[in-house]
């Protein structure tokens, strides 16, 4: 016991000078920045690292006190983050995210999203030609919660009254309850995705669904086209996140059913971090989608105007996810 008590003192003595030097490094650059570091501190700071590192080797192999290995394992870790971490600030990482980052992730479920969508169109011309064919479809495909009376027993100049806007709800209100229900459906794509995609496929086509019935019904009194700028002023956007939520719940599933060389645990894994970048993309789009819903949709009335901005949203989205980019 002696022996190791006076080799831990003598480990400690000769190699103590550089621990505090880099620990004095450390400080000095979270107080100011890397950037503030003289040259010849930024040469002894991987050396200083690595001596650190290695003190550390030697105290774990030979046993010994364990707040001396707490506190090499505290400085080695602080170290790295400096050495190899990642250079810059919040804001640049941020900006990477918005620039670089998410548009990839999108672009890199290419295949997936043409998939989504394809569901989406399947559930909405599925459901225009039953609703279209007997319009007791019409209850099964969209809640009685969301039809706020838009439903065939409606008159045509109700049901053209609920497209000029306005309303007695506060529009704060109805744009946070309508984001809500956005989010729901989006998120539900997203999470079933772990069930082998299939209640991911579904919920696009119910959505779909949903959507074709809506059409049937104002396309039948001869309100298509007003419904569709009604619906599109948000939808572009709303719409597109939807698809992007199905999308990344279907890169998922498909990791699941197809884990290639890789574990099943392991290749879901990755396309959850995948589809977990695009899904913090398809909150902020739903977040304007709910803005657009509850303030723009009331307050712009005139059909091309809505129009106008959905196609405007829609050439942002796209341009946005899918324009090239230089890489460095």
């Amino acid at each position: 016991m002696t022996g190791l008590v006076v080799g831990s003192r003598r480990f400690r003595a000769d190699r103590e000078a550089d621990w505090s030097a880099l620990e004095a490094l450390l400080d000095r650059a979270d107080k100011t920045s890397l950037r503030r570091l003289s040259d010849d501190d930024l040469l002894a700071l991987p050396r200083l690292y690595r001596a650190a590192v290695s003190s550390l080797s030697v105290a774990r192999a030979t046993s010994l006190d364990a707040d001396l290995v707490a506190y090499l394992e505290a400085l080695s870790a602080r170290a790295y983050f400096f050495v190899y971490g990642v250079r810059g600030g919040l804001a640049a990482r941020a900006a990477r995210f918005v620039l670089r980052d998410l548009p990839a992730a999108v672009r890199g479920l290419a295949v997936e999203t043409l998939v989504a969508l394809a569901l989406l169109a399947l559930g909405t011309v599925i459901g225009f030609i039953l609703v279209n064919r007997d319009p007791a479809w019409y209850a099964s495909f969209v809640p009685e919660a969301l039809a706020h009376g838009r439903d065939p027993q409606a008159t045509t100049a109700s049901l053209r009254a609920t497209l000029s806007g306005g309303g007695d709800q506060p529009l704060a209100l109805l744009a946070g309850f309508l984001f809500t229900n956005n989010a729901r459906v989006a998120i539900g794509a997203f999470a079933l995705g772990f069930a082998a995609a299939v209640p991911t496929a579904l919920l696009m086509l119910s959505t779909g669904t949903m959507l074709g019935a809506f059409f049937a019904l104002f396309g039948g009194r001869g309100l298509g086209i007003e419904l569709g700028g009604w619906l599109m002023i948000h939808g572009t956007t709303e719409l597109f996140a939807v698809v992007l939520a199905g999308a990344a719940g279907l890169r998922i599933g498909g990791a699941v059913i197809f884990p290639g060389a890789s574990t099943r645990i392991a290749a879901a894994q990755a396309a959850g971090r995948q589809a977990a970048t695009v899904m913090i993309g398809v909150a902020a789009m739903l977040f304007v989608a709910g803005l657009l819903e509850g303030f723009a949709r009331q307050l712009v009335t005139g059909t091309v105007a809505r129009y106008a901005i959905a196609g405007a949203m829609f050439a942002l989205w796209s341009g946005y996810f899918y324009l090239p980019r230089r890489t460095r």
